[in-house]
C-alpha cells in the first residue's frame, strides 16, 4: 500500500482489556491506530447510544481514549469529534479482539458487533473479531490483523461488514460462513440478597449450536475460523408477500366507523 492504513479500534470489553491491548499490538506494526472504546465493560450492550444521559471523554496518552458509554458511542463520538480524537476518517473500524466468540443469533445482542456495525453504517469498511477463551491470543489477533489488511485492500466502494470467530487453538483453517443458530438455555433465576430483598440474574448457563451446514458454528465446532458477512439492509424479502397479506387482512377486519 501507498501508506500506512489508518484503523479505529473499539470493542465491549473495555479499554483495559487485554484483547483489545493484543489486538492493538499485532496491527501497530502495519497500521497507525486509535483506540476509543468504552471506560467499562459493555458486553452484551447490543448496538445501544446514549441518547438521554452526557457522555464523557477520558485520554489516556498514545492514541487511547475511552467513552464512559456503549460500544456503539464509541464509534459514534471518535467520528464526529471533530477531530479530538482521530485525524482522519478511518480506513476500517475494528471491533475486538473479544474475549468469548460472536456467532449466530449473537450478534443480535453482542456489544463487538455492533460497534463495527456502527462502523459500517457510516460507510466504513468494518470488522468485528472473537476469540475463544482457549484460543493463543497472540496468534489470533495476528490473524486478526492479517484480515484488517485484507479487508482495507478489498473491502471495495460498498460498505462491507464482517463478523469473525476463532475457535480454540493456536493455528486455524480460514472460511467464509453464513449465520448459523446458537441457542441459549434461557432462564431467570431469583435470588436473594443479604437484607432479604430478591433479585435476579437472566441468561442460562450455556448453548448449544443446532447443524446449519457453511455456517459460522459449524465452523467453530470443526476448529474453523469463520468469516461471516453480515447485511445492513434488515428488509425481510421473503416474508413481503405476507406483509402484504397483512395489510390486507386489515382492511378487511376493520370495523367500519
Amino acid at each position: 500500500m501507498a501508506e500506512r492504513p489508518f484503523v479505529l479500534l473499539v470493542n465491549d470489553d473495555g479499554y483495559r482489556a487485554s484483547g483489545i491491548q493484543a489486538l492493538r499490538a499485532a496491527l501497530l506494526p502495519v497500521a497507525d491506530v486509535v483506540v476509543c472504546a468504552p471506560d467499562t465493560e459493555q458486553s452484551a450492550a447490543s448496538h445501544s447510544l446514549s441518547l438521554h444521559r452526557p457522555l464523557r471523554l477520558f485520554a489516556h496518552g498514545d492514541g487511547v481514549y475511552s467513552v464512559d458509554g456503549t460500544p456503539a458511542d464509541c464509534v459514534y463520538v471518535a467520528l464526529y469529534a471533530e477531530g479530538r480524537i482521530i485525524p482522519r476518517r478511518p480506513d476500517a473500524v475494528v471491533s475486538g479482539m473479544n474475549l468469548g466468540v460472536n456467532l449466530g443469533d449473537d450478534v443480535f445482542y453482542s456489544g463487538t458487533v455492533a460497534a463495527a456495525r456502527e462502523g459500517a453504517l457510516k460507510g466504513i469498511p468494518s470488522i468485528a473479531l472473537s476469540a475463544s477463551l482457549d484460543a493463543d491470543m497472540s496468534a489470533a489477533c495476528r490473524l486478526g490483523a492479517a484480515l484488517v489488511l485484507s479487508l482495507v485492500k478489498h473491502g471495495g466502494d460498498v460498505p462491507v461488514l464482517l463478523n469473525v470467530n476463532v475457535p480454540p487453538g493456536a493455528s486455524w483453517p480460514v472460511r467464509a460462513t453464513r449465520l448459523g443458530r446458537r441457542i441459549y438455555h434461557d432462564e431467570v433465576e431469583f435470588r436473594r440478597d443479604p437484607r432479604g430483598r430478591e433479585y435476579l440474574w437472566i441468561g442460562g448457563p450455556g448453548a448449544e449450536h443446532r447443524p446449519v451446514v457453511g455456517s459460522d458454528t459449524e465452523a467453530y465446532d470443526q476448529g474453523v475460523v469463520s468469516i461471516t458477512p453480515l447485511v445492513l439492509d434488515l428488509w425481510g424479502r421473503d416474508d413481503q408477500e405476507r406483509a402484504e397479506e397483512i395489510v390486507a387482512g386489515l382492511h378487511e377486519n376493520t370495523p367500519s366507523a
